[in-house]
């Protein structure tokens, strides 16, 4: 495809209340889809909202609830769902894991956040573990690189994404309002030094402890203009993202060559 649709939800979840996220998203969905979107994304843990400690009273198997209710919302509306993320049970640990699901409402891929946040009295270190690999996604014949929340303060992986081929970067977060200004300048970054479409999406609301998650989602183009936002209201944001014209600004302006093999810090 040269053009891809998407359609980003951002939502104030129900601190460990999947089922009323369940029909929170369904609803935020079904007011805002048209029938031209080709993706639907959603926020990190928008089944149970950022809360810690209650992590492994909400875990639940790769093929769970949350599985089952995105792979029906793919069929309904016959689309491929970056499903956010979810705590997954896998071998014993648990995973603050990203699924992917095809218009067929099948499985395609996950990603295990690969960095964890657990400063300022956050402890996601204590009950999640670090996923091991970036993961690129294709989807109708376009290439995702995917990341939650704190990946996006490591431009390593996006570099990384840029270098195998990705044509959109998304990151998926519950971020908090006490650093808007971390926020809004690494993810336009992330698109600009990429010459990539960023999509960057994060929940809203206010959590237990008092502290608010920032909403302010944006889609970026590969020059880091904002082709949607929305500021702290629950809703979506959605846009058209025209490939080719990407891969001209890329063939023109070839910064990825210019980077040398090897930076050695010399002290004097």
């Amino acid at each position: 495809m040269e053009k891809i649709k998407v359609l980003a939800v951002q939502m104030e979840s129900v601190i460990g209340d999947k089922y009323k996220n369940f029909e929170k998203v369904s609803s935020l969905i079904k007011n805002n889809i048209t029938p031209d979107i080709d993706v639907i994304i959603l926020p990190e843990l928008w089944n149970v909202g950022w809360a810690c400690e209650e992590f492994p009273k909400s875990a639940e198997d790769l093929y769970g609830e949350t599985y089952k209710f995105l792979s029906d919302i793919a069929l309904e509306y016959k689309v491929n769902i970056l499903g956010g993320s979810f705590v997954q049970k896998k071998d014993g640990k648990l995973y603050n894991t990203c699924p992917v699901i095809n218009r067929k409402g099948e499985l395609v891929c996950t990603y295990d956040k690969n960095h964890l946040f657990s400063y300022y009295d956050d402890s996601e270190n204590t009950y999640i573990t670090e996923g091991e690999n970036p993961v690129i996604v294709e989807l109708d014949g376009v290439k995702f690189g995917l990341s939650i929340c704190y990946d996006i303060r490591f431009p390593e992986i996006y570099r990384a994404y840029r270098k195998a081929g990705a044509d959109i970067l998304v990151n998926m977060a519950a971020w908090p309002l006490s650093r808007k200004i971390h926020w809004d300048s690494l993810t336009c970054a992330r698109a600009v030094e990429n010459q990539s479409y960023m999509i960057a999406l994060t929940q809203t609301g206010t959590l237990p402890t008092g502290a608010k998650n920032l909403g302010h989602s944006m889609i970026y183009d590969f020059s880091g203009n904002i082709m949607d936002e929305i500021d702290t209201k629950e809703g979506t944001i959605k846009a058209e993202l025209d490939l080719p014209p990407m891969y001209d600004f890329r063939d023109k302006c070839t910064v990825l060559k210019d980077i040398h093999e090897k930076y050695e810090v010399l002290y004097k």
